[in-house]
């Protein structure tokens, strides 16, 4: 077959939108491609990678394999080093190269959005989205702090002791999620509320988003979640997951073909996808 190939790994692996964003992503850049989906089971993946994963000119990492990825791999960039986590390989003449590019479509969304990155940042989580996007804005100088349920407070301690090993200037704390007071720059929710199909659910009240001068949601299903709707009901610049989901995947682009996009062209890619997710 002429042309590149690429595909999204992970397990399980049917409702990626991967595919659909990317094709769309090598038709906006003139790139001869084609991008597949390969569901691949935790204990063989060595096996894959050797026998089929080699073989790409490039590929995506999703769940289960972002970490266990990366003993496979030659190189890995300096953010995919900090965080310990890998989304994007190239396979290239210096082998196989590991990135993370979630910590760069947050960056690209937000600025997108006309959000400035500063003052003081709360962040609702400590999971894998949280963990990636605290690292860039450590990296940057950014103060941060965790906010989360009374079960992960142990979680969140280890993440915030992970992130000064690595970063020693940085400055990170965590509290619980329902005792956010004073008013806060950004809020960034990297939780699951407000996902289909529990869409009227937020992860805070409204009391504490009405103190938020900004607010970026993970969530990108649906495309406007209650917490956006109700930030930008308060006047607050507000931005949900699907520009973040889409943003990473040209930045993958970048990565593999040195591709780059207009902001126009992404914003009516997020309006496709969101329609296209919404018909599944």
């Amino acid at each position: 077959m002429s042309g590149k190939h690429y595909a999204v790994i992970g397990h399980p692996i049917g409702h990626t939108m991967s595919p659909f964003i990317h094709k769309r992503l090598f038709e906006l850049a003139g790139v001869e491609a084609d991008y597949t989906q390969l569901d691949i089971f935790p204990e063989k993946l060595g096996e894959e990678y050797k026998s089929v994963l080699s073989a790409l000119d490039g590929y995506n990492v999703t769940i289960p394999h972002k970490q266990s990825i990366i003993p496979y791999l030659d190189s890995l960039d300096e953010k995919a080093r900090l965080c310990g986590s890998v989304n994007t390989v190239r396979n290239g003449e210096d082998g196989s190269r590991g990135f993370t590019t979630d910590p760069d479509g947050f960056i690209r969304a937000t600025e997108a959005a006309g959000i400035t990155l500063g003052g003081r940042i709360v962040i609702l989580g400590c999971g894998g989205a949280a963990r990636s996007i605290a690292f860039e804005l450590a990296r940057r100088g950014l103060e941060l702090e965790f906010a989360v349920r009374p079960q992960s407070v142990g979680k969140a301690g280890l993440l915030c002791l992970n992130i000064t090993r690595k970063l020693p200037d940085a400055v990170v704390s965590f509290g619980l999620i329902n005792q956010i007071i004073g008013m806060v720059d950004l809020l960034i929710n990297t939780t699951p509320v407000g996902m289909y199909p529990n869409v009227d659910a937020q992860p805070v009240n409204r009391c504490a988003i009405g103190r938020c001068a900004a607010v970026f949601d993970a969530v990108y299903n649906p495309l406007e979640t209650a917490l956006v709707r109700q930030a930008k009901a308060n006047g607050s610049l507000a931005v949900g997951g699907m520009s973040m989901l889409v943003w990473q995947a040209a930045e993958a682009q970048r990565h593999w073909n040195g591709s780059e996009f207009a902001k126009e062209d992404i914003e009516k890619l997020c309006v496709l996808a969101s329609r296209e997710l919404a018909n599944r």
